[in-house]
């Protein structure tokens, strides 16, 4: 429940801070007094958006703050997925900045205005004289319809299924359209990947041809040169090979005279046997090597063949068009497998749409269990509240559609007087009855739902005399279940709160500030007999103000 609000610079309002019991809480005040002004800045801290306008003092910041008693409202997991730290007092912060910015905090945690507006759905209820235009709004009446048939957890459970039978519908078309674009595709595609899949290419195979037709175009120049090393090397007198033979006999006879000389004799063998073993190569690879114009043709057949898939794919690598092989080869498996992916699916869709529509006709038979039950208790409270000839009539019909909330059309109907044809909300009935049903479904829906605190602002308009008695024992009754706080202007709704409250204007120099106060036992038989008679209070009036109040 609503425990305190506090409000810095706001409007007319210095600052203010007020403490909230559980029960019925009554607030008064002439009109221009300021009520409006407290539950705009209440607004601001459940989430509504702000501007510089909400400054009383323009280079000031603006701050409101309203703590709660939560702790028995079951919300630990929303401020775990939220990250936000749970207090069984709860403080929400709203800041205004002179520059237009504005802050939320949760227990000093930074938050947005999103998290905002869902914590303050579980928190508090604000019925404002506009909220009865959601008596014709088919989603507020299927909302009382399914707070009575417990139908949440259903729905809820509804909803996740719909948001996957969506998801699926979604993935069945992509790939039906998937499947179009590849059969229109699929034969080119298919003389591509052929074509690819014939050249059997290999990754590093290009740099190998280009190296061998390199020596193969350069035959000649090769040869030659081999030839021209194997004479120096085996030339009679003059050749390497004569002449380290030569040189490696001289430092055989002298070795032995010194472990130098031994040393410069090992070296000159190790490098003789490697100039005899490189000879022994050249004289090999020269043997071997010849033009080979076939050869040559192939490799040249084999590179122009890479080159001209390159230049058809506009790539420069082999490893680009075995990509490109690949991709073309799951396009092409896509089109011959289409038909079981795309059965596999609409099997998921299928099995899905069987088990929301299991939902949907569940929550669908608990509706229609509970309309009439619905009917009955709001004409009867009706009844107490003046309007009792007043007949509802409510058509349920299971469709063929998925929407939101189950697949259900609802179409709400009311009939006024006996003898009246039923028509809308909008065209039966008043403003005062308006007010007068919605404070019906408010008491209905207090004993379904889990909220904490309701906030109802003058929803006594229009009525008067018996028909304030009885709306004020309906607050009353629902007070025993939740905080109920209520603004009015009729002292018959007044006298029966716990706790009075009066907002008022007071001038304070040149300024005019809106203050709120609770009221003593004395000030509350004034407000009251205030209220019944004017400002010129009479004995009557504070008479006729004790006979309320007792």
């Amino acid at each position: 429940m609503l425990t305190n609000l506090s409000i810095k610079n706001y409007a007319l309002i210095d600052s203010l801070s007020v403490d909230f019991e559980d029960s019925l809480s009554i607030i008064t005040g002439e009109t221009g007094a300021g009520k409006s002004i407290l539950l705009g800045a209440l607004g601001l801290v459940l989430g509504k958006r702000a501007d510089l306008t909400a400054l009383k003092v323009a280079d000031k910041k603006c701050i409101i703050e309203a703590q709660f008693l939560i702790s028995n409202y079951k919300l630990e997991a929303f401020f775990e997925a939220n990250d936000i730290d749970f207090e069984e007092e709860t403080i929400i912060r709203r800041e205004i900045l002179p520059s237009g910015k504005s802050r939320a905090f949760i227990n000093d945690t930074p938050t947005t205005l999103q998290v905002l507006q869902s914590l303050s759905e579980k928190l508090i209820d604000v019925h404002s004289q506009h909220q009865t235009l959601q008596l014709s709004d088919t989603n507020f009446q299927f909302y009382i319809i399914d707070a009575l048939a417990n139908n949440t957890a259903k729905i809820a459970s509804y909803k996740r299924g719909l948001k996957l039978f969506h998801t699926l519908k979604k993935e069945l078309s992509a790939l039906l359209e998937a499947q179009q674009q590849a059969n229109n595709q699929y034969e080119y595609n298919l003389h591509l990947f052929k074509e690819l899949e014939a050249a059997n290419l290999e990754a590093e195979e290009q740099e190998a041809i280009e190296k061998e037709l390199d020596k193969l175009t350069h035959v000649e120049e090769i040869k030659l040169n081999l030839t021209e090393a194997q004479s120096m090397a085996l030339a009679e007198d003059i050749g390497i090979q004569t002449l380290l033979t030569k040189f490696s006999n001289n430092l055989s006879k002298i070795q032995s005279y010194s472990d130098e000389y031994g040393k410069l004799y090992d070296r000159i063998v190790s490098l003789k046997i490697e100039f005899d073993d490189i000879l022994s190569e050249v004289e090999s690879v020269n043997e071997h090597i010849s033009y080979n114009p076939q050869e040559i043709e192939k490799l040249n057949n084999r590179l122009q063949l890479i080159y001209d898939l390159q230049k058809k794919h506009s790539v420069s690598s082999i490893s680009d068009l075995i990509k490109i092989q690949e991709t073309l080869f799951e396009k092409i498996k896509v089109v011959e497998n289409s038909e079981v992916l795309i059965s596999e699916k609409e099997n998921e869709v299928h099995e899905v749409a069987k088990k929301i529509d299991v939902l949907a006709t569940t929550i669908f038979n608990n509706r229609k269990k509970t309309v009439p039950v619905l009917i009955k208790k709001i004409e009867s409270l009706l009844a107490n509240l003046g309007m009792e000839n007043t007949r509802f009539k409510i058509d349920l019909n299971h469709t063929n559609q998925y929407f939101q909330n189950g697949k259900d059309e609802l179409k709400l109907y009311i009939s006024a007087n006996k003898g009246v044809n039923y028509g809308t909300l909008k065209k039966i009935a008043s403003g005062g009855e308006l007010s007068r049903i919605m404070l019906a479904i408010k008491a209905i829906l207090s004993s379904y739902s889990q909220l904490p605190t309701i906030i109802f602002d003058e929803i006594d308009t229009g009525v008067s005399g018996d028909v304030s008695q009885k709306m004020a024992e309906i607050m009353l009754q629902m007070s025993k279940n939740m905080q109920v706080i209520t603004i009015t202007h009729l002292p018959q709704i007044a006298s029966k709160g716990k706790q009075h409250y009066k907002v008022y204007k007071e001038t304070i120099g040149n300024n005019v500030v809106t203050k709120l106060k609770q009221l003593s036992e004395r000030e509350r038989i004034e407000e009251i007999a205030e209220m019944l008679g004017g400002k010129n209070i009479s004995s009557t009036a504070i008479e006729h103000a004790k006979q309320l109040l007792n």
